[in-house]
């Protein structure tokens, strides 16, 4: 088969394969960025947010910063991001915020459309309905996250690669060696690693080891070029102090362990409730491929190989350091969400079809099911579950669609999984989204005690919340630059001299019971990231 045929496999010529790669990208940006506006923000966000607003006020630099200062873990690259977003709207919202991460996970929609429609469009759009089906993908999307940013490079960097042994496509080592420096520039160190180990991957398995020697010297370099860089910027910045920061929070601390640390096999494992439905789905076709299809010969099954030998080197090389999240193996979904669909390429083959049943049907039922754990739970969280009427009936529509599609073999294979990925979605952004902002909400609570203290001014002294942990997510919500003092213990509080205004949560007020603090009326209390906080206020001495 030659690499201009496959253009022609499905019958997409590459003009028409590339503006519906735009049109399927373009209705997933959509998806991605409906109703995000003005929500308030939680969790991880809350960083980014802090450093976009510190921005916003004291310009650009090499570095964000937190209270003033260089913020050592990430690079500016990302807060530059949001902050454009945020220029003409003259404010970081949480949709400026999330803007980049939604374009970035639009274009990977795009990628994965463009790669598998020269092969079967069946392929395409149920590659596509698992991967935003998985539930980390769901929620790194609508957050602002440099992971799902670097998923998109690494995917590009495969496609380009594949491009240009399969499709014709000039090979563009140029725009790969951008997307690495692109990479870098997101994610730090790993954000060059990775996609370098993904097309490393891609030429051993073809067998081109001449390319994969080029691949990894010049990546290696340029990795060398890229940190001297940052440490160089970091110097600049903020002297020896905020380089030995730099190299401690991007590289020692994720390898030893110090920033937390799970066992070898973690990833593996806890993969199949974070990944799912792709993960799970991708090690039963390989399981069935091995069983039932292992002698035979295409080139879509050879592309499915290079997908599985791309995740497994992602998932084997991040098991590596001490430091595991489920949202830094990201760049390895789109390949598991590929070898997951991949039964919607093969005609023939009993299994293959028993797959694809178990996946229709599975898409049929899940808007039905999830109305039915919503009116499960709804009875136990009845205030966060109060309003959720439209929800429902959305949920109750799709699933009476969904049913007769199932009996429509024309209809079926576009509609059942559009049915499902609409109510996993809507679910999401109306029920889970807005319980846990009610749950994890620190704009309140902050907003009451700032209109406290303006009125009483007094430092501020933020006990026992983190510098970089509760005090992040406190300080996101004050429009101004304040400088907090920070006490971790109840001698460094008691050993401050009033007045003061003091926040802490409520657990570490009882404790204070027996002190002279602890004898002081209570200001203002609420919930604060799902805690209760209080706000006292010292007297002078």
């Amino acid at each position: 088969m030659t690499s201009t045929a496959s253009e022609f496999l499905s019958g997409v010529t590459p003009a028409r394969a590339r503006r519906q790669a735009w049109t399927a990208g373009g209705l997933a940006f959509v998806l991605f960025i409906a109703a995000s506006w003005h929500l308030s923000i939680i969790g991880f966000d809350s960083r980014f947010v802090l450093f976009a607003q510190e921005m916003l006020r004291h310009g650009p630099g090499f570095f964000p910063t937190t209270y003033g200062e260089p913020y050592p873990d990430y690079s500016s690259f990302s807060t530059w991001l949001i902050y454009l977003c945020s220029l003409p709207l003259g404010q970081v919202s949480s949709f400026s915020a999330w803007l980049p991460t939604c374009v970035s996970s639009a274009v990977l929609v795009g990628l994965m459309y463009r790669l598998l429609a020269p092969f079967s469009r069946r392929w395409a759009w149920l590659s596509i309905a698992m991967l935003l089906l998985s539930n980390t993908f769901i929620s790194e999307t609508r957050a602002v996250s440099l992971d799902q940013m670097l998923a998109t490079v690494s995917f590009a960097v495969f496609y380009l690669a594949y491009a240009a042994d399969h499709f014709g496509s000039a090979r563009r080592l140029g725009a790969i060696l951008i997307l690495l420096v692109l990479g870098f520039a997101i994610r730090g160190p790993i954000g060059l690693v990775v996609p370098t180990g993904i097309l490393c991957s891609y030429y051993l398995l073809n067998g081109q080891c001449r390319r994969l020697w080029i691949c990894a010297l010049t990546a290696l370099a340029l990795l060398v070029v890229c940190f001297a860089t940052l440490l160089l910027l970091a110097r600049l910045s903020g002297g020896d102090a905020l380089v030995s920061e730099v190299i401690r929070m991007q590289v020692t601390s994720r390898m030893d362990g110090s920033e937390g640390s799970s066992t070898l096999f973690w990833y593996f494992s806890s993969t199949f409730g974070n990944y799912a439905l792709a993960y799970p789905f991708a090690l039963l076709v390989l399981a069935t491929v091995a069983i039932a299809a292992r002698k035979q010969r295409s080139q879509a099954l050879h592309l499915m190989y290079l997908c599985a030998f791309a995740a497994l080197t992602v998932m084997v090389g991040l098991s590596i350091p001490q430091a595991k999240k489920a949202r830094y193996i990201l760049p390895m979904l789109p390949m598991a969400a590929i070898i997951a669909a991949y039964p919607f390429q093969v005609r023939a083959g009993r299994c293959f079809e028993w797959l694809r049943g178990l996946t229709l049907t599975l898409c049929c039922f899940i808007p039905g099911a999830l109305l039915a754990g919503l009116l499960a739970v709804r009875p136990r969280f009845p205030e966060a579950l109060s309003d959720i009427g439209p929800i429902l009936a959305a949920l109750g529509i799709l699933q009476l669609t969904a049913l007769p599609l199932l009996l429509r073999p024309r209809l079926r294979l576009y509609g059942l999984p559009a049915c499902a990925v609409l109510a996993v979605w809507v679910s999401y952004i109306g029920v889970f989204e807005k319980a846990e902002r009610m749950l994890y909400d620190t704009r309140h609570f902050t907003q009451a005690v700032r209109n406290l203290t303006e009125a009483d001014p007094a430092p501020l002294v933020l006990h026992v919340m983190g510098k970089d942990a509760k005090a992040i997510k406190f300080m996101v919500n004050v429009d101004e630059d304040l400088q907090p003092v920070f006490t971790e213990t109840p001698g460094q509080l008691l050993a401050l001299q009033g007045p003061a205004n003091v926040v802490m949560s409520n657990n570490d007020f009882q404790a204070l019971q027996h002190s002279r603090l602890g004898q002081l009326p209570v200001r203002f209390s609420g919930r604060f990231d799902k805690e209760d906080y209080i706000l006292l206020r010292v007297p002078a001495p």
